[in-house]
């Protein structure tokens, strides 16, 4: 089954700078926080709470083609997006 998104719901990670979400393969949760260092390599400010969560919800898109490439290459509990990622 391909790993989707059907939940927007996002929220700020204050203790490892990001954003976390939720993916789904089938019925399996698939949590994933990006780093806010990842969003400022793709082009966005993220000096505070509400300006990393603008700029996640910007490249939402993107940022869920990012989770299926990391997804796809190994299986684990948690998935970090970080700006090595974001090529």
């Amino acid at each position: 089954m391909a790993l989707a998104f059907p939940n927007q719901s996002r929220s700020f990670d204050d203790v490892n700078i990001g954003v976390r979400f939720i993916g789904h393969d089938g019925m399996v949760s698939v949590p994933f926080m990006v780093e806010s260092e990842a969003l400022r390599k793709m082009g966005f400010a993220t000096q505070s709470e509400s300006s990393t969560l603008a700029a996640f919800d910007a490249a939402r898109t993107s940022i869920y083609e990012i989770a299926r490439d990391v997804y796809s290459h190994a299986r684990q509990t948690t998935y970090r997006i970080t700006a090595a990622d974001c090529v």
